[in-house]
């Protein structure tokens, strides 16, 4: 094994108690633990590069990152090593924060500019329920589903959301290719499924803080294509709380 060995690490975590992802200075993020737990169990200084950012309060069900260690004892890094190293980590880090493997992959393998797909989820419910608090957005009124649904249609008719995005990013480019944008039923509330090959910085909450509004018929489905064509994000919905947003799905071609 070479010292370029890389693997990527399976992970779903709580967002409730971190400033999101990315480390980052007076603040506690999930990479921060993260790459402290990796450096205290390996016992060398490790650095995680996530598959992308999520917004303080946002919650991964399925998130991955890489790292790349320096070449291990014989037999540390093979099937049952990994495992081991599995379930080590589980055992430093706190409650809301969980690995699910670990996994061997090429050396230039990114866990950020080789996915191909991420998903999301908003979970919105209309009764109160203190065990969604913190996990769903409660609304007092059904919004029309048959609307939204409309409107997320011609959404997907675009790839250029900088009216959704938040502003003053460093991204080169505000363009996203969507593949789902879909409200569903479920339980006592109604879910908002979304996948494309990369997101904006705010862009799945301020899509959905605009769909609500077509929901509530303050705007109607084609004033969307209005607002996405302003490229102005003054234009779009109010950002939806934070709590309610999870990450769902990364998908990569060597995986």
């Amino acid at each position: 094994m070479t010292s370029t060995q890389r693997y990527f690490i399976q992970l779903s975590y709580d967002g409730t108690n971190y400033h999101g992802w990315q480390t980052q200075p007076n603040a506690v993020a999930v990479q921060e633990v993260l790459d402290k737990a990796l450096s205290t169990v390996l016992r060398e200084p490790i650095e995680t590069l996530g598959c992308g950012r999520t917004d303080t309060g946002v919650h991964a069900k399925d998130f991955f990152a890489h790292f790349s260690p320096k070449p291990p004892e014989e037999g540390a890094f093979d099937e049952a090593g990994l495992k081991n190293l599995v379930r080590s980590l589980n055992s430093v880090l706190p409650h809301d924060i969980a690995i699910k493997n670990i996994l061997p992959v090429h050396a230039g393998a990114h866990a950020r500019f080789d996915a191909t797909l991420r998903s999301y989820q908003y979970h919105i419910h209309f009764n109160k329920d203190p065990f969604k608090h913190g996990y769903s957005w409660l609304l007092r009124d059904v919004p029309d589903l048959k609307l939204m649904n409309e409107a997320a249609r011609i959404i997907m008719e675009y790839t250029d959301f900088s009216c959704f995005s938040k502003s003053n990013t460093q991204t080169k480019t505000n363009n996203c290719k969507i593949s789902r944008a879909e409200w569903v039923r479920e339980d006592d509330g109604i879910v908002f499924h979304i996948s494309a090959d990369r997101f904006l910085r705010n862009m799945v909450r301020a899509i959905v803080g605009t769909l609500i509004m077509v929901g509530r018929k303050e705007i109607q489905p084609e004033a969307v294509r209005d607002i996405i064509e302003s490229k102005n994000r003054s234009n779009a919905g109010a950002s939806v709380p934070a709590c309610a947003l999870y990450l769902t799905e990364v998908k990569y071609p060597y995986l």
